[in-house]
């Protein structure tokens, strides 16, 4: 997608996700400028936002992301993410809202 990605990780407990969205970005930043299959990345984000999911969810995940360039186009990023974070039971604090 051009303006974020989904990635299914599984994290050791003790790891914490800032930690590895950190050091996510920092080793992949130059390759993704570098390799040329990304013309257009400038720079990853500030922010981010993470889900859990059951174990047993996994696999709907996965053929979720390979599929979500076809999902994308029946329902943009920002209205996902409000969704996902509405049917959750979490309160969207606007000013932390990313916006089209």
């Amino acid at each position: 997608m051009p303006d974020h990605i989904h990635i299914l990780v599984g994290l050791h407990p003790t790891l914490s996700l800032s930690d590895f969205v950190r050091d996510l970005k920092t080793s992949t930043n130059s390759w993704i400028k570098q390799s040329g299959k990304f013309p257009d990345f400038q720079s990853w984000g500030e922010k981010y936002g993470a889900f859990t999911l059951r174990y047993q969810s996994r696999q709907r995940v996965i053929e979720y992301i390979k599929n979500q360039r076809k999902h994308h186009k029946q329902e943009g990023f920002v209205k996902e993410y409000r969704r996902l974070i509405e049917s959750n039971g979490i309160e969207i604090e606007e000013r932390y809202f990313l916006e089209d």
